[in-house]
């Protein structure tokens, strides 16, 4: 008995450990935890990514929505959650601001608290006006600002959001006196700016779309470092205010402590979903650029943007009303 004891266990043990280093990863469905309402860009992004994944893990991965404090429901379930590889976070550039802007909230430094797997996607946003206001690009606006100090209305899908801040920083860097109008999101920002009710707004691509088509704004700019596909005569930002480049982005993380072997396998099913020509074009028809980078850059793009929208916060007071 105490020798099928011991050999029992000398069995037991390299099972015990090729599990703990997630070899055996996955046998059962992975949660793929989302911070924002079903419905919009960052949803939409998570299960076009999800169903591809499943078919290269060869389990359901199953999208649920954790909305809630500025994603950072999601995000603190993400972080707290078993480092199995069971439980994986989208994260956006609100992991970066939180940090800043709410450092009440959890996880309070995510760089530690959650290990990246890669890069979803990111978009730029359009510096797009009222066709009333008298500018054809971005030196003409800050022209017409200094012109008219404290007259020119900004608006906002909400104080915070990335939008806002990318405002706080075109106001420094250009000297200029202008007024914030934030919202509760980006659709009655766009519907004012399409009445004359304000006059500015930076906007991602998939919200400024329509009322660029049809007229009802006029594009200026965009805040990446090259002109668009889709929008080629717009030039960037930074031809103006070098250096001015702002994304929104979302990428996968897993809890701190999943075992190497699972985050590359997540990684490599990941990769192979965003690298995907037919996903790309059907999500590029909707305004989202997926893109293959890895933790790498997945961290780097965390860790700039927490220094980033740091410096804008604290140097513009902003707070939460």
């Amino acid at each position: 008995m105490y020798r099928r004891t011991l050999l029992g266990t000398a069995l037991a043990v390299p099972a015990l450990a090729a599990r703990a280093q997630g070899t055996n990863w996955p046998d059962r469905a992975i949660a793929l935890v989302e911070g924002y309402p079903p419905g919009g860009v960052t949803d939409l992004a998570s299960r076009a990514v999800a169903e591809p994944m499943s078919r290269n893990l060869g389990v359901p991965v199953v999208v649920e929505n954790r909305p809630g404090a500025a994603t950072s429901v999601a995000a603190t379930y993400g972080a707290r959650a078993r480092p199995d590889g069971y439980t994986l976070v989208m994260g956006t550039t609100t992991l970066a601001i939180n940090q800043t802007l709410q450092p009440n909230l959890t996880p309070k430094d995510p760089a530690r608290e959650l290990e990246p797997i890669g890069m979803v996607f990111r978009t730029p946003f359009i510096l797009h006006v009222h066709p009333s206001v008298p500018a054809g690009n971005t030196a003409e606006l800050i022209a017409y600002c200094k012109a008219n100090p404290g007259k020119v209305l900004f608006g906002s899908p909400g104080t915070g959001s990335v939008s806002h801040l990318c405002l706080e920083m075109f106001r420094a860097r250009a000297g200029i006196d202008i007024v914030h109008v934030p919202y509760r999101g980006g659709a009655p920002a766009a519907l004012d700016l399409r009445q004359g009710r304000i006059h500015v707004v930076f906007q991602a691509i998939q919200e400024a779309a329509t009322t660029l088509s049809d007229g009802g704004t006029k594009g200026l700019a965009v805040t990446a470092n090259a002109p668009l596909p889709n929008y080629p005569n717009l030039p960037p930002v930074s031809n103006t205010l070098p250096g001015f480049e702002v994304f929104f982005w979302q990428g996968l993380f897993a809890p701190a402590g999943t075992p190497a072997p699972i985050v590359t396998r997540a990684a490599a099913a990941l990769r192979a979903a965003t690298d995907d020509p037919a996903l790309r074009a059907r999500m590029a028809e909707q305004g989202v650029e997926l893109v293959s980078g890895d933790a790498a850059a997945l961290r780097a793009a965390l860790v700039g943007d927490t220094k980033k929208w740091g410096d804008v916060i604290r140097e513009g007071n902003i707070k939460l009303e």
